[in-house]
C-alpha cells in the first residue's frame, strides 16, 4: 500500500487544492496574510500524513505526525472561519462546504490515529 492509497491522504490533498484555489480569489490585502496562512496549514495536513506514513514502522513517530496533521487541519478551520467572519471570504456556500469537509477529515484523522494506537503492527 502507498500513502496515496490512504483515504485520509486523498481527502487532505483534495482539500489543500480546493483551499489553494479559493484563497487566490481573496481580496489583495489577504493574499499574503490569512491567504498564505490557510494555504500553508492546509498543505501541511497532507505533508504530515506523508511524513508519518514514511515512519509507520515506528508507532510513536507515526502517531506524532498524524496528530500534527490533525492539528494543522484544526488550524486550517480556524483560518477559514476567520476569513469568512471578516467577510474576506464572501462565498457562504463554499465556506460551508469547506467547513464540513474539514470537520469530516478531522473525524477521519481522529479515527485513524485511534486505530494506529490500538492496532499498530510494524511493517516488515
Amino acid at each position: 500500500m502507498r500513502v496515496e492509497d490512504l483515504r485520509i491522504y486523498q481527502e487532505a490533498y483534495r482539500l489543500a487544492k480546493e483551499i489553494h484555489k479559493i484563497s487566490l480569489g481573496l481580496p489583495r490585502f489577504e493574499m499574503y496574510e490569512e491567504g498564505s496562512q490557510i494555504r500553508r496549514s492546509s498543505k501541511s495536513v497532507a505533508a504530515q500524513i506523508v511524513e508519518g506514513y514514511a515512519l509507520r514502522r515506528y508507532k510513536n513517530e507515526y502517531v506524532h505526525y498524524l496528530t500534527r496533521a490533525y492539528a494543522s487541519n484544526m488550524e486550517t478551520k480556524a483560518h477559514l472561519d476567520l476569513l469568512f467572519e471578516t467577510s474576506s471570504l464572501k462565498d457562504e456556500v463554499a465556506y460551508k462546504k469547506l467547513e464540513g469537509d474539514i470537520v469530516d477529515l478531522n473525524r477521519m484523522l481522529f479515527a485513524f490515529i485511534d486505530s494506529v494506537e490500538k492496532g499498530h503492527r510494524s511493517q516488515k
